[in-house]
């Protein structure tokens, strides 16, 4: 179990952004690779709100990675490409979780949502814990 952290405090949000990269990561016979994706959206959002965080950059409600990372850019830091192709893991936020509302996922979707989520929550860290 990690430490804890107050909700103010940006290590608190990588933990989450860590755990659901966990949760990402732990594919099994009875786990939908929609409920994976969705989890690996999570681990993105909360990386980079972890960042907004540590920079004291307001940030609205939102799943939306584009708009969150919008914020991040517009306030003078840089977004490498690799983390900019994020933002199409907010499809996975919502419509995922609902049977009804998306197409099956297919592994190869589910492998690389899961590198991505992997290579933004390592950017983040590096930026946090620089």
């Amino acid at each position: 179990m990690p430490q804890r952290y107050p909700s103010s405090d940006c290590r608190e949000w990588l933990n989450r952004a860590r755990s659901n990269l966990a949760l990402t990561k732990s594919e099994g016979t009875d786990i939908y690779l929609e409920d994976l994706c969705f989890n690996a959206q999570q681990a993105v959002e909360k990386a980079i709100k972890a960042l907004l965080i540590k920079y004291g950059i307001e940030f609205p409600y939102t799943h939306d990675i584009a708009e969150l990372l919008t914020l991040f850019q517009e306030t003078g830091h840089s977004i490498p490409d690799f983390v900019k192709q994020a933002a199409g893991l907010t499809r996975f936020a919502v419509a995922l979780r609902y049977p009804h509302m998306s197409p099956t996922i297919k592994q190869e979707e589910y492998e690389q949502a899961a590198a991505i989520a992997e290579q933004v929550i390592r950017w983040a860290e590096d930026l946090i814990f620089a």
